[in-house]
């Protein structure tokens, strides 16, 4: 499965991404690991989560939320 998630940084700004693992990359962000924008933005807080059956279908739904 395909995911894109949202989480809210500290600074109560949102990110958005695309992963197959949402668990691992939440706590790859949470852990300074993650994303450029969310390293000095720790800890963060998973507050949206969709599901895909394709990648494209995901990657288009990132793109269309970063919009």
């Amino acid at each position: 499965m395909h995911f894109v998630y949202v989480i809210e940084c500290n600074d109560g700004s949102l990110y958005t991404g695309y992963t197959t693992d949402v668990e691992r990359r939440v706590a790859e962000h949470d852990a300074g690991e993650g994303a450029k924008y969310t390293r000095g933005r720790t800890p963060v807080e998973l507050v949206h989560v969709e599901e895909f059956d394709s990648k494209s279908a995901a990657m288009s739904r990132e793109d269309e939320i970063k919009q």
